[in-house]
């Protein structure tokens, strides 16, 4: 387990209330995904500290895992904030590297194109360290489409047709899958129409 001890202090609930979602703080790796107990992990407010009603706040951590916790409850571990001047040394987990979840698109890609994509990842990180855990290849056509998020009906008929907002213009395949759509709201795509001005000039 690659662990680092660091110098830090902990934060009382009306500091936490203080910080905001950018500002680094440390909270217990106790959680249900990890179980290691004296030990912290790096991690980021969910919300604005003066946000928070009462005395739970949630942080997310880098591990991409939400926890709650009472700053002011002893009997809990807390949160912290890096301190050189800090009383206190607490054992931070480490991240081992970063799990990749990408959709590349190659332009013309063939066999000898991922090859060479390989290779040039294999070259920056090592032969050892990049390991390809699930590759799924698609041919596709080169179409570009528009995706809006359009109402979701509510069993009416006769109604107006549905009102839409568009997300996103993309080559196929789409990042469809990636955006967070409204409640309410359902994806659609279509093609695209580029739009023309009839306006006339002088």
């Amino acid at each position: 387990m690659n662990t680092e001890k660091i110098a830090a202090r902990r934060l009382s609930l009306e500091e936490v209330t203080q910080l905001g979602v950018k500002d680094r703080i440390f909270v217990s790796a106790d959680t249900a995904e990890l179980k290691l107990s004296n030990c912290y992990v790096p991690a980021f407010l969910t919300k604005p500290g003066e946000d928070f009603e009462g005395g739970s706040v949630t942080a997310k951590t880098i591990f991409q895992e939400e926890v709650s916790c009472l700053p002011d409850d002893e009997n809990e571990c807390g949160v912290y904030l890096a301190d050189e001047n800090g009383s206190e040394t607490i054992e931070v987990l480490q991240s081992a590297g970063v799990v990749l979840d990408l959709a590349l698109f190659v332009p013309g890609g063939d066999k000898g194109a991922l090859t060479a994509l390989y290779a040039a990842a294999r070259q920056a990180f090592g032969a050892d360290v990049v390991q390809i855990w699930r590759q799924g290849l698609q041919e596709v056509p080169d179409v570009k489409v528009d995706i809006f998020e359009e109402q979701v009906s509510r069993g009416r008929k006769g109604t107006d047709s549905p009102k839409r907002d568009r997300r996103a213009l993309d080559t196929y395949p789409t990042r469809v899958e990636f955006i967070d759509f409204s409640a309410g709201w359902k994806p659609t795509m279509e093609l695209h129409k580029p739009l023309v001005d009839d306006t006339p000039t002088i």
